[in-house]
């Protein structure tokens, strides 16, 4: 299994579970939140949200790539979403159905 992590902008999580489950995935789980890129907006010349949703989504490790790249497709950095995603590998968990 691999916990695939997005961070978007507000109002920009469904687009990114949409695109997951376009790929295979069963569901996943949004968190609101605050970015703090301010030094980062400077120095990049990139305009950020500070409003920000992150998705975790947790699938199995064959599926991961179809689904970061479809969600980088209608979520990702080019995107009003301008979505950062990244995975990472899960070694143990109890409580999921297959």
């Amino acid at each position: 299994m691999d916990l695939i992590i997005t961070v978007v902008n507000r109002g920009h999580a469904d687009e990114v579970m949409d695109a997951a489950r376009a790929k295979g995935a069963k569901g996943g789980t949004i968190i609101y939140g605050r970015g703090t890129a301010g030094e980062v907006e400077k120095f990049f010349g990139i305009s950020f949200q500070s409003e920000k949703e992150v998705v975790l989504i947790v699938v199995e490790h064959g599926l991961r790539h179809a689904i970061m790249e479809e969600i980088s497709q209608k979520a990702g950095l080019k995107t009003p979403g301008q979505g950062v995603i990244f995975s990472m590998p899960v070694e143990d968990a109890i409580g999921f159905a297959k």
